[in-house]
């Protein structure tokens, strides 16, 4: 697909709209990308045609919805690069599916080991393992980052040890953009018996995993970053270390059978998909891959690169703006803030101008704290933003510390 902005646009109907009498500028795509049209149609497809529960029934509309269920599952297998498709888990999202490996890993860890996690992760990839090392007597360590919002590789290198049972780690920071250094990661906690977490949350909208070649234990992500529909995700895992871990939910589904004295499992993926799932946000995100594969994440990387070089040098222009996060190697998110003005307060002022950031600490507080600010004013550029929208961002910046200051 050869990319042309105006095409990609028009594909999200949200993106014509006005906010406060405004075009909408919508630069808070870390929190939630926007979804094109034939991901909206997909949804009402689906309740409209096929509305049924899967892998229980032998009517024709359950086997439709298994059916396409199951493509989907085969679809983001393909897209991740996974070796099998039931290590593609559907969850609600990447919290969920980090929690299972945490509550999983209950059962593998004990006083004395040790788990390892980041400095720059978002509270869903701290607060599971704080629970999980509370529980088990275990220890929390964590690998601490630069002024320049960089992992200290070697501090990293300083902390893993024999003790390491777990590493997890974010690909993107969603506070900084900051691109971490995964395959060594990965490398280096192997060396010494660990597995590794990567949370793909803010990277799946960036660029193509290929999780064999990375050689991840768990990689996790959201749909609805990805054009997809909220309460999705997907638990990436390796076969092995999917049946290695007891189930996160009992339940319907994840049996293979029951009875008063005991339960018996059932095989991946259904150990761990316990319940009526969000079967529509399944299928559908299937679709919101198919689109994202459809633009081409070659013309994403450089469209949202373009962004991100023109973004930093005119938000430099403006007097008294520091930027968090200056990372050799980031994607398309810039952090700042305005000397002087609270975040908050400049974010409710661009608002009513229609533009759309996010303040605050980003669900990242340890790297707040690291900076010793409450928080910063967050834009992050998708693929159909335009640096149209960035000069209206830098307009209506200058309009906000004009009457702030």
């Amino acid at each position: 697909m050869s990319f042309n902005i105006d095409d990609i646009r028009a594909d999200f109907p949200i993106l014509s709209q006005k906010v406060n009498g405004k075009p909408l500028v919508y630069f808070d795509n870390g929190a939630t990308s926007q979804k094109p049209q034939v991901v909206i149609d997909a949804i009402s497809k689906y309740y409209q045609e096929i509305n049924a529960n899967i892998h229980r029934g032998v009517h024709t509309l359950s086997q439709l919805a298994t059916d396409a269920y199951e493509a989907s599952r085969t679809k983001i297998q393909n897209h991740i690069h996974a070796k099998f498709a039931h290590e593609v888990i559907f969850t609600s999202g990447t919290t969920h599916a980090i929690n299972i490996v945490a509550n999983g890993f209950a059962s593998l860890i004990k006083t004395g080991d040790e788990v390892l996690i980041s400095a720059m992760e978002h509270h869903s990839n701290i607060v599971p393992w704080q629970m999980l090392c509370e529980k088990t007597g275990a220890t929390l360590k964590v690998i601490p980052m630069n002024e320049a919002g960089e992992l200290i590789i070697s501090e990293f290198d300083q902390l893993v040890t024999k003790n390491t049972k777990i590493v997890a780690v974010n690909h993107i920071s969603n506070a900084l953009g900051t691109i971490n250094p995964i395959e060594y990661l990965i490398q280096k906690a192997h060396d010494f018996g660990a597995a590794i977490l990567i949370d793909g949350a803010q990277a799946v909208p960036h660029l193509k995993p290929n999780v064999q070649e990375l050689d991840c234990d768990f990689y996790v992500f959201s749909g609805h970053k990805i054009c997809g529909p909220t309460g999705t995700g997907i638990l990436y895992g390796k076969e092995a270390w999917l049946n290695k871990l007891p189930p996160y939910q009992g339940g319907g589904e994840m049996i293979k059978e029951v009875t008063f004295e005991k339960t018996t499992y059932a095989e991946l993926p259904h150990k761990f998909e316990a319940g009526t799932p969000n079967i529509s946000g399944g299928i559908v995100l299937g679709t919101a891959v198919d689109y994202m594969n459809k633009v081409g994440f070659e013309n994403i990387q450089i469209q949202e690169k373009e962004l991100l070089d023109y973004g930093t040098k005119r938000l430099l222009e403006i007097e008294g703006l520091k930027i968090y996060g200056t990372a050799k190697d980031k994607t398309s998110v810039i952090s700042f803030n305005i000397e002087g003005i609270h975040p908050y307060d400049i974010g409710t002022i661009i608002d009513k101008l229609g533009i759309a950031v996010r303040t605050g600490h980003h669900c990242a507080q340890p790297i707040m704290d690291f900076f010793k600010i409450p928080g910063t004013i967050r834009a992050s550029f998708a693929f159909y933003n335009t640096k149209e929208e960035i000069d209206s961002l830098i307009e209506a910046l200058q309009r906000a510390k004009m009457m702030l200051s």
